[in-house]
C-alpha cells in the first residue's frame, strides 16, 4: 500500500485559532453546470479548486463553454444557453466524482449529441442504476457497463418526457439528476423524496431564474425555460469543516472558529448529531448569500456521549459519517447508526472501511448492513490504517490520530485533493500536525 501518499498524525496540544476551509464541493459542481447553461456571464467566487470540481469545469470546456482559469477561487463562465452545448471531441473524464457523473448524466440525456462519461477506478466501480433507470423512463438512451456501472454512453437526440418519480431512497444526486434532465423534457418532471435531502440544486435553479416548485418533499419543474446568468458566492464546505468540528470537540482545551461555513438546513445534520452527543458548538453571524445560508462556527472541546443517531438526520449528514464515527469512538458509551445503507456505495464501502480502521486502533466497532455500532471511551492506540483511496476515510483517521497513544499512519491518501486541497496545511493552522509522506 505504501506506493501512494500517506498521512502520519500524532497527538499534540489543544487546537486553537480561525480557519476557512475550501469552498463547498456540491455547490461548486452545480454552479459550473448551471452557469454553462445560462444566458450571459456568471462570476463564481469561493469555487473549490479540488480535482473533482475542476474535472467538472474541464468537462464543460470540452463542450464548448468558455470558462476562465480559477484565480483565488474566482471563475467566470460565459454561458452558452440551454441549447448551446457542443459535442466534445473526447470522453468526459470525471475522475473520482460521483456527483459529477450522476448530475451530468441527467443534463446530457437531453442533448442532441452523444457523450461518454468516464472516471477513475473508484468511480468506475460505483452503481449508476439509480440514475440510469429513471432516466430511461424519461426516454433517455444510456448504455452502462456490467452492473450498470461507468463508463456511461449517452446517445443524443432522444426525446425526454417529464415523469412523476418517487425516489426509492433519499438521494440528492438522483433528485438533481432528474431535475436537470427535466430542463430538457416535455412537460413537468416531479420528484418526491422519502426524506429531505440537500437542496442546493433547487436553490441554485431559482438563483439562475428558472421556475421551480418545492412543496415539502415534492419538487417539480417544467422543461423549456431558460436560465439567466448570475453571480454566486460559494460558502465554505460543511463536509470539510466537519473534520475540524470533531477534532476540536475531542481534543481537550480546544477552541476554534470556522469561518463562512455553509449551513444550509439540509446539510447541518453533522451539527445536530454532534450537539446530541454533547458537543459545544455555537453559530455566529448567520447570514444568506445567493440563496445559501452561512455562518461562522465556534467549537470548544466537550465530553461527548454515545447516542442512537436519529434516522431522520442520516440524509442530512451522509458525507460526514466517517468523521462522526471518530467522534463516536471518543465518546463515552455506545453509538448506534442505522438507516445509512447509502454509505456502502460511496467512494468506498464506508461502513466496512471505517469499521476495519477503528478495530486497528483498538475500538470496538460492529458493522450492520445499514450502519454500525461503536463502543467508545477507550484510549485509541496507534497503527497503520487503510483509507481505501477514500478522501473522507483518510481525513477521518487523521482526526483519530489526535487522541491516539502513538502515531497513526493512513495509507492511500491521494484522493484527499478531490475535495480538500492542502488538507495538511489547513489542519496546521489550528494546531493539528498532519505530515504528508510522499511515495518512495
Amino acid at each position: 500500500m505504501s506506493e501512494s501518499t500517506q498521512y502520519s498524525v500524532s497527538a499534540g496540544g489543544s487546537l486553537y485559532g480561525e480557519l476557512r476551509v475550501p469552498g463547498d464541493k456540491s455547490i461548486s459542481h452545480r454552479s459550473v453546470m448551471l452557469a454553462s447553461l445560462a444566458d450571459g456571464q456568471s462570476t463564481i467566487r469561493g469555487f473549490l479548486q479540488g480535482e473533482d470540481s475542476l474535472n467538472t469545469l474541464r468537462a464543460f470546456r470540452d463542450m464548448g463553454v468558455e470558462i476562465s482559469d480559477v484565480e483565488n477561487g474566482v471563475v467566470r463562465v460565459n454561458g452558452v444557453g440551454i441549447d448551446g452545448l457542443q459535442k466534445p471531441d473526447r470522453d468526459l473524464y470525471l475522475g473520482n466524482s460521483g456527483t459529477s457523473m450522476r448530475l451530468m448524466s441527467g443534463l446530457l440525456a437531453g442533448q442532441v449529441f452523444d457523450t461518454t462519461l468516464a472516471g477513475d477506478a473508484s468511480l468506475s466501480s460505483r452503481p449508476m442504476a439509480r440514475v440510469v433507470d429513471p432516466l430511461e423512463k424519461m426516454g433517455a438512451q444510456i448504455y452502462a457497463s456490467e452492473g450498470k456501472r461507468p463508463p456511461l454512453i449517452i446517445r443524443g437526440g432522444a426525446t425526454l418526457n417529464g415523469i412523476d418519480y418517487k425516489l426509492p431512497m433519499a438521494s440528492a444526486q438522483v433528485k438533481s439528476c432528474l431535475l436537470l434532465a427535466g430542463l430538457f423534457a416535455k412537460g413537468t418532471t416531479i420528484v418526491t423524496e422519502p426524506a429531505i435531502t440537500r437542496d442546493h440544486t433547487e436553490r441554485m435553479l431559482r438563483g439562475f431564474s428558472y421556475p421551480i416548485s418545492v412543496n415539502d418533499r415534492e419538487v417539480s419543474l417544467e422543461g423549456g425555460h431558460r436560465l439567466r446568468a448570475t453571480n454566486l458566492d460559494v460558502p465554505a464546505d460543511i463536509s470539510s469543516a466537519a473534520f475540524f468540528m470533531v477534532a476540536a470537540s475531542i481534543v481537550h482545551g480546544s477552541d476554534i472558529m470556522l469561518k463562512d461555513v455553509g449551513v444550509n438546513p439540509t446539510r447541518t445534520g453533522v451539527i445536530d448529531i454532534l450537539r446530541l452527543m454533547g458537543a459545544d458548538i455555537t453559530l455566529h453571524r448567520q447570514r444568506e448569500s445567493g440563496g445559501e445560508m452561512m455562518a461562522d462556527i465556534q467549537v470548544k472541546s466537550a465530553q461527548l456521549r454515545g447516542i442512537n443517531i436519529p434516522e431522520s438526520l442520516v440524509p442530512l449528514a451522509i458525507d460526514e459519517f466517517p468523521v462522526l464515527f471518530i467522534a463516536a469512538a471518543a465518546a463515552e458509551g455506545e453509538t448506534v447508526l442505522t438507516g445509512a445503507e447509502e454509505l456502502r456505495v460511496k467512494e468506498s464501502d464506508r461502513i466496512k472501511a471505517m469499521a476495519a480502521g477503528l478495530k486497528t486502533l483498538g475500538v470496538k466497532a460492529r458493522p450492520l448492513p445499514d450502519g454500525i455500532v461503536i463502543n467508545g471511551g477507550a484510549r485509541l492506540r496507534g497503527g497503520d490504517v487503510d483509507s481505501f483511496h477514500d478522501h473522507r476515510i483518510a481525513m477521518a483517521f487523521a482526526v483519530a490520530g489526535l487522541i491516539a497513544e502513538s502515531s497513526v499512519t493512513i495509507e492511500r491518501c491521494d484522493n484527499v485533493a478531490t475535495s480538500f486541497p492542502n488538507f495538511p496545511g489547513h489542519a496546521g493552522k489550528i494546531g493539528m500536525s498532519v505530515r504528508e509522506l510522499s511515495p518512495a
